[in-house]
């Protein structure tokens, strides 16, 4: 796949990669997302702003310089000031995290001066990059210190340095992500609208969505990181109501599966309030609450593809992911989508009756047969 080289949110040309319950694959256009929906389903989207997670300064034992990236807490409390974060050394964002110098030999005790913000080294987690920092100072200094002297996390592929409102999706809300809930990109306005009149519910939720690569094969398998989350009872309840009346639940990323179903499967039920995903979704997860996913296209290696294999078989992702190659589309926070739904009984009647179908020498096709209408592109 070819990477997103500019920081495009919604493009009218992005491209989406249908995958219905029975393993079929579709090709259509973003903006006609809604042709995949039905009446009475639930979308679910992340609402969390993007922070400016990345912060420049100087390890003060050493003196040597260091970048910090924040990429977790235990609460979404704004006087929660205690914060995982992933240590690089000299550089920036245009050379490739997997290339970039470790940081000066970190130790619980030390002090990092990251611009007007002083931070100390709780402990190591793990892990000689990955540490627990504690920010000194009031609540309102910190996160004034954050917003003056962070940039968003930056990445090498992309041809130009985000600004922060590059990150944030048509939806932020609370400043708590630490990468944007990237997903959510596919949303605009004119989408939400079509929901409402075709009778697709809408509503949100909030997660600190994690930082989704780290340079260290070590570190990135441990990936993704404990997420805070919040889920309000109008979501709660709203997807109480779409269950009971036959709604499918179609989750905006993968951050609004992590927070959905560690809830459900804390509680049995799909309940409001605050928890913390802690949990890996892979093949070996029972879904209980969510039905359908818009996610990015990911590589097979990456810890969001893992969570793919709760919805698909092997076979099918497989079929996918040659399907996104052939055809050319963009993978990274700023490219295509795939809508994936969980798979089904194949007596299931298929969900999609609309779209563009694969042609049948296109590798994803499955058994070489076209499935669906063909629709003018």
């Amino acid at each position: 796949m070819i990477a997103a080289a500019r920081p495009v949110q919604r493009p009218r040309d992005a491209r989406l990669l249908v995958v219905d319950g029975r393993g079929a694959l579709l090709q259509a256009s973003r903006a006609s997302l809604v042709e995949y929906l039905r009446q009475g389903d639930l979308v679910v989207a992340n609402d969390a702003a993007t922070l400016p997670a990345s912060l420049h300064g100087v390890h003060v034992p050493s003196g040597a310089p260091i970048e910090v990236r924040l990429a977790g807490r235990s609460s979404l409390r704004r006087d929660d000031l205690r914060f995982s974060a992933v240590a690089f050394g000299a550089g920036d964002w245009r050379t490739r995290t997997e290339v970039r110098p470790p940081p000066p030999a970190l130790a619980p005790g030390e002090r990092l001066a990251l611009g007007p913000l002083a931070a100390s080294i709780g402990a190591l987690l793990g892990h000689p990059r990955l540490v627990a920092l504690r920010f000194e100072g009031s609540a309102d200094a910190v996160w004034a210190g954050i917003a003056r002297h962070g940039r968003p996390i930056q990445y090498a592929y992309l041809s130009e340095a985000l600004a922060l409102w590059d990150v944030w999706t048509p939806i932020a809300a609370v400043p708590v992500a630490f990468e944007p809930p990237s997903a959510g990109f596919a949303l605009d306005w004119s989408t939400l609208a079509a929901m409402r009149s075709r009778g697709i519910g809408f509503a949100s939720l909030t997660l600190a969505a994690g930082i989704s690569s780290t340079g260290d094969p070590a570190l990135d398998a441990r990936l993704p990181l404990d997420e805070a989350y919040r889920i309000p009872e109008s979501t709660a309840s709203a997807i109480r109501r779409a269950k009971a009346e036959g709604g499918r639940i179609a989750a905006i990323g993968t951050t609004v599966v992590r927070a959905l179903e560690h809830a459900a499967a804390r509680t049995g039920a799909t309940a409001a309030g605050e928890g913390v995903a802690n949990q890996r979704i892979d093949a070996r997860t029972r879904l209980r609450v969510v039905d359908a996913i818009l996610s990015g296209t990911h590589d097979p290696h990456d810890s969001h593809y893992q969570l793919l294999r709760a919805f698909q078989d092997d076979a099918t992702l497989s079929r996918a992911s040659a399907a996104l190659e052939t055809g050319g589309f963009r993978t990274h926070e700023f490219g295509d989508s795939v809508l994936i739904e969980r798979k089904v009984g194949e007596a299931q009647r298929c969900s999609y009756d609309r779209g563009v179908p694969l042609p049948a020498n296109l590798p994803g096709a499955p058994d070489g047969r076209q499935r669906g209408k063909t629709r003018s592109p």
